[in-house]
């Protein structure tokens, strides 16, 4: 990355990843054809539209984010005859081991050595509590052997930790059990699959932090958009804000009230953002952001955006680095948990580019405001954090290079390609 330049112009980033995964998922077991547009070409919701296509879905696409799904009703899945291969994609593997450990067939999903890594007994506990066999490695973790033929027990789960993977995994298990499968939550986390079940005629119902469904209904087909993800919107929301001189408008965003914690936490460090052309795509809220570059100040973050901004902090701890004074996290825990420890290997990157970072167990403490003196910064193979220090190239005095960013494709194909088109200089070395 060279150093410095602005963001201008207006852009639309790729479809969203959570959406883009549900939709194949419930696509496939509705009654119907379902029409889905924007869908994300990235290497983790691909890796999800190809489990379905070895369980006997026929699946059109994706061609400009284009795909038609041949549902093949609630009980339609077939047995594959190879173990599923979800690639880096934890959503998938964690919502389909709730959705694929109530067939009447046996499936192993097995991942790259990153998902390999990754914890899975947060929901692999739950679904034995429901009665489903789930086999992991001695250290829970992947791959994951799922013995069919059991009918999942409707249960009422309080969840120890704020998470949407695990309270979809739950819940996609309850549409194969009899009775109410209900799921409390102790913070707020995104809602995709709860809408979608509803888009689809599935009624779910919410009360406050539970949400409850009813086994044993059926999901009909729809048209859908999915909205631009807020996700990757984020490093573009910050790359404006922390350059001189920048002012780029994002359209057709998701602003979902669950995923909008990035917003929330740039707008209190005294962010430039304007909310435009508010919308509804889908049962989804979209808009289109207009950020500015503004001179950020550093804060304490309300634990209650925590959930709201989960996959977001890599490069919001690039804005704190950029804003006047000290920025403190806390309530974040399952960031060590993700694509990597995401605590840990932003502070070591910080670090190296001269920031003084210093992490704790559940968040960091950064002192913002010290010039960004560029180094090398190893991604460990995680891609928000790879874009997130190419974001940091904005404000630095020299050049920086990142190690092992291949998987920046899983979330955010043409990545490179954009940032460029705008004012950066991104080059990617062999």
């Amino acid at each position: 990355m060279s150093p410095g330049g602005q963001l201008n112009g207006t852009i639309r980033v790729p479809g969203d990843k959570s959406m883009s995964h549900r939709s194949i998922m419930l696509g496939a077991l509705a009654d119907g054809v379902t029409r889905v547009h924007g869908f994300l070409e990235g290497e983790d919701s691909l890796a999800t539209l190809q489990a379905f296509r070895a369980m006997g879905v026929q699946i059109e696409g994706p061609e400009s984010g284009e795909v038609t799904i041949h549902g093949v009703g609630i009980d339609g899945l077939k047995a594959p005859s190879v173990s599923l291969d979800l690639g880096n994609s934890g959503t998938s593997m964690r919502l389909l081991s709730g959705l694929l450990g109530a067939q009447n067939f046996d499936v192993t999903l097995v991942g790259d050595e990153s998902l390999s890594s990754r914890p899975m007994r947060r929901v692999t506990e739950p679904l034995a509590a429901m009665g489903l066999t789930v086999e992991t490695t001695e250290s829970g973790t992947a791959p994951l052997k799922l013995n069919g033929g059991q009918k999942p027990q409707a249960i009422n789960y309080d969840m120890p930790m704020a998470s949407a993977q695990v309270k979809s995994c739950l819940l996609l298990a309850g549409l194969y059990a009899d009775g109410e499968t209900c799921v409390t939550e102790p913070a707020p986390t995104r809602d995709h699959t709860e809408r979608m079940l509803r888009g689809f005629g599935y009624d779910v119902r919410s009360e406050s932090n539970r949400m409850c469904l009813t086994g044993g209904g059926r999901l009909t087909a729809v048209d859908l958009d999915v909205p631009a993800d807020i996700s990757s919107a984020a490093f573009f929301l910050v790359g404006a804000s922390i350059a001189s001189g920048s002012d780029l408008t994002l359209e057709h965003v998701g602003i979902n009230p669950t995923r909008i914690g990035v917003i929330n936490i740039l707008r209190q460090m005294g962010a430039n953002i304007e909310v435009l052309n508010e919308r509804d795509a889908g049962g989804e809220p979209v808009a289109d952001l207009r950020v500015r570059s503004a001179q950020l100040k550093g804060i304490e973050i309300p634990e209650e955006q925590v959930p709201l901004a989960i996959d977001e902090f890599p490069v919001l701890f690039v804005a704190a680095a950029c804003a006047e004074g000290e920025t403190r996290l806390t309530g974040a825990e399952e960031l060590r948990v993700k694509e990597s420890d995401r605590i840990q290997v932003m502070a070591d990157g910080l670090q190296a580019i001269g920031i003084d970072a210093e992490p704790t167990p559940d968040g960091m403490v950064i002192q913002g405001g010290a010039e960004i003196t560029g180094g090398k910064v190893d991604s460990h193979g995680d891609h928000r954090i790879a874009m997130a220090f190419a974001i940091a190239s904005l404000r630095s005095s020299g050049s920086i290079k990142i190690d092992d960013c291949a998987n920046v494709n899983t979330s955010f194909p043409g990545f490179g390609d954009l940032v460029n088109s705008i004012g950066m200089s991104l080059e990617e070395v062999s």
